[in-house]
């Protein structure tokens, strides 16, 4: 691949847990940019499964390999954050249409506040794949082997 031409970026999302589709938007994203900052959301009136700092823990371990990548905790909103760390470009993934429609009035709205969005395409085999979903295997008592990488496979035992 050719030295990159788009700046610094930012991945935002829960995470809760992550999955094999974060892990492959993350590695794909890390390739386009020569630095990607991937922003562990932080919702007080969501606390979710996994503590921030546990989240940030294990992605830490799923990204050991890429050099570039940045791990943090982000609250509130995504543009006055990417900003202040002069960044102006979000990585959104899209598994489908559905995603589409949450995420287009999101990319319009940083827009209006100095963030552009570039969205990636989620692979064919990473669709139907979520962190809840990811939960709700667990929680049958089935692997997930499948669906997460070694190092959340490992933290969910």
């Amino acid at each position: 691949m050719q030295a990159s031409v788009l700046p610094a970026a930012i991945y935002a999302g829960s995470f809760d847990p992550p999955h094999l589709g974060h892990l492959d938007l993350i590695e794909r994203a890390a390739a386009l940019v020569p630095r990607l900052v991937v922003a562990v959301a932080v919702n007080p009136d969501k606390p979710g499964a996994w503590t921030p700092a546990r989240r940030i823990e294990v992605l830490a371990a799923c990204c050991a390999h890429l050099s570039t990548v940045e791990i943090v905790a982000v609250a509130g909103a995504l543009a006055p954050f990417a900003r202040a760390r002069g960044i102006h470009l979000l990585i959104r993934g899209l598994r489908g249409p559905a995603d589409w429609d949450g995420e287009a009035p999101m990319a319009w709205i940083n827009s209006q506040h100095g963030c552009e969005t570039l969205f990636l395409a989620g692979r064919p085999e990473h669709a139907l794949l979520s962190s809840r979903a990811v939960r709700a295997a667990r929680a049958a008592g089935l692997p997930v082997d499948g669906l997460v990488p070694p190092a959340v496979a490992a933290a969910l035992t």
